[in-house]
């Protein structure tokens, strides 16, 4: 599978658990029961680690979103968020600019105009940020 449909499998899954209690794995098991959307172990495994910092990175949304509370924000956007902002933070493999890039595609997919710029604005102060963290490092 392609890196951006790993990326897109996990928003899916990711979405889905904003609405359920169930347990991750039985998540994924429903996914590929129901076969809807191609599904591999990356897929998992990035479901799986969103899902695991996702307390962590609704923190991040939260004091990064200047004109919406965390409550406010849809459900959808959370996900995109989510994802990309744990591709930005752990992933060595994923620049932020793709992660940004990838986040507002989706975003243009699967939500409304207003929250296009709303994650690309909320996942560029994140990245800036970063940036200057790195930079403060060296």
């Amino acid at each position: 599978m392609k890196r951006s449909e790993i990326r897109e499998a996990a928003f899916l899954l990711t979405f889905e658990k904003l609405f359920t209690d169930d347990p991750v794995d039985s998540i994924i098991d429903t996914a590929y029961e129901v076969d809807e959307f191609e599904m591999d172990e990356e897929c998992e495994e990035l479901f799986k680690a969103v899902n695991e910092k996702a307390a962590e990175i609704d923190d991040i949304i939260a004091k990064n979103s200047e004109k919406r509370q965390l409550s406010r924000i849809p459900k959808v956007s959370i996900a995109i968020l989510r994802v990309a902002i744990y591709e930005m933070l752990y992933s060595e493999k994923v620049p932020n600019n793709v992660a940004i890039s990838e986040a507002v595609l989706l975003a243009k997919k699967f939500t409304y105009t207003p929250d296009v710029k709303f994650i690309n604005g909320v996942l560029g102060v994140i990245a800036k940020d970063l940036e200057n963290k790195a930079g403060a490092e060296e």
